[in-house]
């Protein structure tokens, strides 16, 4: 399946007139991410636009999708391969970023033995957040709050 990705994401790149770029696999915070390493002079068109990278994402997963349906040995849902394409590193920065943060607030959790109410955030990032500190010690998480103002507590446990 991997290399199904990635032979995606560099068809798609060589249409746009970019041959043969790396394409680096890696697992950040429970993730696994497929960097496309773009030349300096294009970074700024592509990942410096969410919304980019966003269609990039949604449109090599929906290929995958795609191709899954149609392969008779295809894998039922509990088997789907997930995850998020990357142009430049961009979103492996903002992950690694939730991550320090997420840490952070959880050692003082920790060093003060109470509560932290982080900032409300999307899903995505509550995801990480949880994933990030499930095995920590002393500390669990638990997202409290509606709709946008939704938010992960880090709770103190003795």
């Amino acid at each position: 399946m991997n290399g199904d990705v990635k032979a995606i994401i560099l068809n798609i790149f060589s249409n746009i007139g970019h041959e043969e770029l790396p394409v680096e696999e890696t697992t950040v915070a429970g993730q696994h991410i497929f960097s496309i390493q773009i030349p300096e002079a294009d970074l700024a068109l592509f990942a410096n636009n969410p919304d980019v990278i966003n269609a990039l994402d949604h449109l090599v997963k929906k290929i995958v999708e795609k191709n899954t349906v149609a392969s008779p040995t295809a894998p039922g849902n509990e088997d789907r391969f997930s995850f998020l394409v990357d142009i430049g590193g961009k979103r492996i920065a903002q992950i690694k970023d939730l991550e320090s943060r997420a840490m952070m607030m959880a050692d003082r959790a920790r060093s003060f033995q109470y509560d932290v109410e982080l900032a409300p955030m999307s899903a995505y990032e509550r995801l990480i957040v949880h994933t990030t500190l499930q095995d920590s010690p002393k500390v669990r998480t638990e997202s409290q709050g509606e709709g946008f103002n939704r938010r992960v507590v880090i709770k103190y446990v003795a």
